[in-house]
């Protein structure tokens, strides 16, 4: 297997490259530290086509792979992870579920807008009080005989890119009968459809993410997305997917942690002599780069396999895990490197801290990713 990036996808990643030093970098802060979502980085990032990435020309999208986004997600997320989940989450977990299991009336009505960055869409499924117990679905869908419109109660929890001026839908799942998870497509300012209070994050600062509340929502029969009874399914070879992704944005933040860090070493002195010259700096800097590219490696691999169209669930499972638990522990190493300063918001190594956390925790915690390996594995 070619573990070499092809001349476009290198193309691509230098102009991300670019993009989030030049863009991104000098302006993100200051959205993080007041909670604020980026539009006009978002819109940028619509221009220059990278939502959609994945998708066929046909709707809109720049014809190229899942690779491709990931590529994209990772140097987005040497900068700033808040930028980087905007846009996995708006592709891999918003549009991508309408392109994977939608009718063609669904698509073309709901992916140019989504693959143009024009607008964003959330994924619901996990719900208050499960977590990743995702098949205890609560919400409910019951279908009036009278119109075929489906009735839509219940509530969903930490929902990215859901409460945006630009969200154009969400994405849900419903018991719609005994053991059976259907999922249905709700537009934004649908009535009964309300998006509560944006969370206080510790991480993430500069996302959108809120909980969801479906009182007597009503959709149309066509909104029902894929077949009746096979949302669950959907919705998990979503997150498979999407693993890949989140693999991918942890390695971008463990790999910034190791940009910032290495150029702080170079030009942060003590006892005459730049820190980098002391041993214990230079050993923490070659296992942190060593940590970011084992990870590249294992996310390179799974979304080799996935755009080959074998079987690459163990494969993404596998790279969440590692990724994501090396993004931490590059996080705190970044910290203790830059001592005080570190501890201190102005420096980016402090974003990256208060980041790598939930990289652990989103589509799938790490324990979930040692089940998915480990059943796998035939245990």
């Amino acid at each position: 297997m070619d573990f070499q990036l092809s001349t476009e996808h290198r193309a691509l990643r230098a102009t991300v490259r670019d993009f989030a030093r030049e863009v991104v970098a000098p302006v993100i802060g200051e959205h993080y530290e007041k909670h604020t979502f980026p539009y006009e980085i978002v819109r940028q990032m619509g221009k220059m086509g990278l939502f959609g990435l994945p998708f066929p020309e046909a709707y809109g999208g720049e014809g190229g792979d899942y690779l491709a986004l990931c590529v994209a997600i990772e140097e987005l997320a040497r900068v700033d992870s808040s930028v980087a989940v905007t846009l996995e989450a708006g592709v891999s977990l918003g549009a991508m579920p309408i392109y994977r299991y939608g009718t063609e009336e669904q698509k073309r009505r709901w992916l140019p807008a989504l693959v143009s960055g024009a607008a964003l869409a959330g994924f619901g499924l996990t719900e208050p009080g499960f977590g990743s117990d995702a098949g205890g679905t609560q919400t409910h869908a019951v279908q009036d005989p009278a119109t075929g419109e489906w009735l839509i109660n219940g509530s969903k929890a930490f929902i990215t890119n859901s409460g945006t001026e630009i969200t154009s839908l969400v994405t849900v799942t419903a018991l719609t009968g005994p053991d059976e998870i259907s999922a249905f497509i709700v537009p934004a300012g649908t009535p009964g459809f309300s998006v509560g209070p944006g969370y206080s994050k510790v991480g993430w600062c500069a996302s959108d993410t809120h909980p969801l509340h479906l009182d007597d929502v009503r959709v149309p029969a066509g909104n029902l997305l894929g077949q009746r009874g096979r949302g669950f399914g959907q919705f998990l070879h979503t997150l498979d997917e999407g693993r890949i992704a989140i693999a991918a944005m942890a390695t971008g933040l463990a790999q910034g942690c190791v940009d910032e860090s290495l150029a702080y070493a170079k030009q942060r002195h003590a006892f005459g002599q730049p820190i980098g010259d002391f041993q214990a700096i230079a050993f923490k800097l070659a296992d942190m780069e060593t940590r970011a590219h084992t990870a590249r490696l294992a996310w390179y691999d799974a979304a080799a396999r996935l755009v080959a169209g074998q079987d690459f669930k163990r494969y993404a499972a596998m790279a969440k895990l590692y990724a994501s638990e090396i993004a931490v522990t590059n996080a705190r190493e970044a910290t203790q490197i830059h001592g005080g300063y570190g501890f201190m918001n102005e420096y980016p190594v402090a974003r990256f801290w208060r980041d790598a956390k939930v990289l652990e925790i989103g589509e799938g915690t790490s324990e979930v990713q040692r089940m998915i390996i480990s059943r796998d594995l035939g245990l």
